[in-house]
């Protein structure tokens, strides 16, 4: 058996189904890991460490697009940012059935491979649906509107169209605490995603602190004075809105 470590982006994964693939070991002696983090060693295994290459992925998602079609890519993409840490090797077979069935391999759901995907992009698709209701942004004094979430899921890329078309004329930064990177946006223009130094320009914007606390205490007393006491139900409000999000809400914040 061999096993290929890969970085857990996408470019990663697709460098590392793409050493399996050329291997030509057979798809049954090869497997597909995350690099990082422990791991008990098996017997009789040999571990191989994938580098990150653009050419390598560009490769693979001809080959995805070309065989199986747009759509089977997107699921592929999907997929990759599920928190799910056998993302790779479900990846990994999920593509041998897309590639020998093509697109409709997608309604194939009796397939194991194929019901893993399915699974993976509909959690990852579910948050990100939830955080285009509950992200919440601040002001700073110099307009840029700031949010800072931490989901289960890495959700930032698809997450920031959403906004891109909602705030078009606004200047918006939202943070991903859990993996230090922030999809930015300058009025205007096109959004971005960058990578968030604990002590560089972003979390100066992040941490700077103006009179939106006045608007935020209005929220605060507005939530709490439409709410009825006679209806409290806590395990019926966390039926809709997990504890998860509650800390970075601003209605929730103590």
């Amino acid at each position: 058996m061999t096993v290929y470590l890969c970085e857990p982006d996408f470019d990663g994964i697709l460098c590392a189904v793409y050493d399996a693939w050329m291997s030509r070991e057979g798809h049954e002696n090869v497997r597909i890991e995350l690099s990082g983090g422990f791991r008990e060693l098996e017997l009789f295994t040999r571990y191989v460490q994938v580098p990150s290459s653009p050419d390598k992925a560009r490769k693979v998602i001809r080959s995805i697009c070309q065989r199986a079609g747009s759509q089977v890519y997107e699921e592929v993409y999907i997929a990759s940012l599920s928190q799910d840490e056998a993302r790779p090797d479900k990846i990994y077979r999920f593509l041998i059935q897309a590639l020998r069935y093509g697109a409709p391999v997608l309604d194939m759901l009796q397939l194991p491979e194929v019901c893993e995907i399915f699974r993976m992009c509909r959690n990852v698709r579910h948050e990100n649906h939830l955080l285009t209701g509950f992200v919440r942004f601040s002001q700073t004094a110099e307009g840029i509107l700031v949010s800072r979430i931490g989901p289960k899921n890495d959700v930032l890329a698809i997450l920031a169209p959403h906004f891109a078309d909602r705030l078009p004329k606004e200047s918006w930064i939202i943070l991903d605490e859990k993996r230090m990177k922030a999809a930015v946006h300058p009025s205007g223009g096109t959004w971005a995603i960058v990578h968030a130094d604990g002590e560089g320009y972003l979390s100066a914007q992040l941490d700077r602190t103006t009179d939106q606390e006045e608007y935020e205490a209005l929220w605060k007393a507005f939530h709490e004075t439409v709410a009825i006491r006679e209806r409290y139900n806590p395990k019926c409000q966390r039926n809709h809105l997990a504890l998860h999000y509650r800390p970075y809400m601003t209605e929730f914040q103590k």
